[in-house]
């Protein structure tokens, strides 16, 4: 493979710094998947632009994994405006406002949304988002918090569960190692063992709570929430919501319109699973997302029964929104091919084997944990995929850990850890879009806001990978929780905007 050396990282620069500055996805997308081919085909504009659609666009549609999500992510875009219109999640938030009546208590059931959804990272975002969207825009919390919210209880929860998709591709990793080690340890045993080092995604979960009950906000967050409550806009002027809704055509009806239909995917999904083994033994990819979009596709069914039955709108009328619902998905459908493509370009570009050698060199054994982390978070930013990210680092890092004799649970979790921390701070990351578009907010409006919170779990997560290096201990992720902590009240102090709830009760 030719060696394209700085090169390689032109096309995701260029990724980074559009979406960013004119807040445009697919425009910085393109014209990076545009670079890369065009340094690939030694710069001919025209062989590059045939190259982009005929080799790259074409191969991401015709890949069974992206074609399976692409396909569910139509059956949720029906599923989602369904639910939209049918009033039931303003129902539901007319309701759960006469318990849930502060930012924090908005916010931790939000939480709890997300970490109960724990199967789908995919599901997550799109259920939680729309079903909570209404009670935080009543409450005058911010579009940005929800998709935060949402975007820490995707991903970070689903790599610490070891029998849905994220564990059976991460322990199948560790297995062809160890095979070829010759370690007899099971892989399942080497994931669980795993799990107390796998520090970011932990402090992911555990810093929504935080934030929730102290109300203290930072930078672009801090912003976010005055424009709410002070103004009362859900979205800047600039901002260009990945999914709109359009709450003056929705009247509200009855909470049941969520609940039952929600209960039909969940019944159906594992019913189709339950034989499989789930979610006792590892269940296929593909398998898993076929029974989500079943599970989603009669959920649906149901959804359009219901609101001919309780006259919500009629049946011509629920058809047509559930077509539009699945239509509206194409702006996230593009946005995720573009992706796709991109880490096609810069697999053949050579952009991680180039991070690599940089970083390659003698390394003491106690650093191999805090310099795989911070490998890995390049990596998983510059790609915007930290399955790829885990693709790449695994089999590097078994080995050198096993060879230089450092510690090997904690090793394997900061390639997890890494690459969690990398797909959070990246706009290009498929899992980041998904929770913009779950909360209906500005994709890079969500990427700035995240951005601080990603940071400061970063950096105590780093710490703890030198303790764990040091000691080999797993009580290195109870160090970053406390480190965390105290850099956020810290923080506060100093740098954090409180926002009262009395404002906001005020206001509404």
């Amino acid at each position: 493979m030719p060696n394209f050396g700085f090169l390689s990282l032109v096309p995701v620069i260029l990724a980074v710094t559009i979406a960013i500055k004119y807040k445009n996805v697919v425009l910085a997308l393109f014209v990076s998947v545009f670079t890369g081919v065009l340094i690939l085909v030694n710069f001919s504009p025209v062989t590059a632009l045939t190259e982009m659609i005929g080799t790259y666009f074409f191969a991401q549609l015709q890949d069974s994994y992206n074609a399976g999500v692409l396909v569910l992510l139509v059956f949720i875009g029906g599923f989602i405006a369904l639910m939209e219109k049918s009033g039931g999640a303003l129902a539901f938030a007319a309701k759960a406002s006469q318990v849930i009546k502060t930012r924090a208590k908005v916010q931790l059931a939000a939480w709890i949304g997300g970490i109960i959804i724990f199967f789908s990272d995919l599901g997550t975002p799109l259920i939680v988002g729309p079903i909570f969207e209404p009670l935080f825009d009543k409450l005058k919390v911010s579009k940005e918090k929800l998709a935060y919210i949402i975007d820490s209880t995707a991903s970070p929860v689903a790599v610490l569960v070891p029998f849905i998709g994220w564990g059976v591709y991460i322990m199948g990793l560790i297995q062809k190692e160890y095979e070829l080690l010759g370690v007899t340890e099971s892989d399942w045993t080497a994931f669980i063992k795993s799990i107390p080092f796998n520090i970011y995604s932990i402090l992911a979960v555990f810093l929504v709570p935080l934030i929730a009950f102290s109300g203290y906000e930072f930078g672009a967050m801090a912003k976010a929430e005055k424009r709410v409550q002070e103004t009362g806009e859900k979205y800047w002027s600039t901002s260009k919501p990945m999914r709109k809704t359009d709450q003056m055509e929705v009247k509200e009806s009855k909470s049941s319109l969520v609940f039952l239909p929600l209960l039909v995917l969940f019944v159906t999904l594992f019913g189709i699973l339950a034989p499989l083994g789930f979610p006792f033994k590892q269940v296929p990819g593909s398998a898993f997302r076929s029974a989500l979009s079943t599970g989603y596709l009669l959920a649906s069914a149901v959804l359009i029964l219901m609101m001919v039955y309780h006259k919500v709108k009629s049946f011509e009328e629920t058809f047509s929104i559930y077509l539009g619902g699945m239509a509206k998905m194409m702006n996230v459908a593009v946005i995720l091919v573009l992706a796709w493509s991109l880490s096609a370009v810069s697999k053949e570009l050579g952009t991680s084997s180039y991070i690599v050698s940089i970083a390659s060199g003698s390394l003491p054994a106690f650093l191999v944990p805090a310099v795989t982390f911070l490998l890995g978070a390049v990596l998983s930013f510059a790609t915007g995929s930290s399955w790829g990210t885990y693709a790449i680092l695994m089999p590097l890092v078994i080995p050198m850990a096993t060879a230089l004799g450092a510690p090997l649970y904690a090793s394997i979790g900061a390639v997890l850890s890494g690459g969690m921390f990398g797909d959070h701070c990246s706009p290009i990351s498929d899992t980041t879009i998904l929770a913009s578009s779950g909360a209906g907010c500005d994709h890079v409006d969500h990427v700035k806001t995240q951005l601080p919170y990603a940071l400061l779990n970063g950096t105590a997560a780093l710490i703890g990978y030198l303790f764990a290096g040091v000691t080999g201990s797993a009580l290195s992720v109870v160090l970053s929780l406390i480190l965390v902590t105290v850099l956020y009240i810290a923080g506060s102090k100093y740098k954090g905007v409180r926002i009262h709830e009395e404002k906001k009760l005020h206001a509404a």
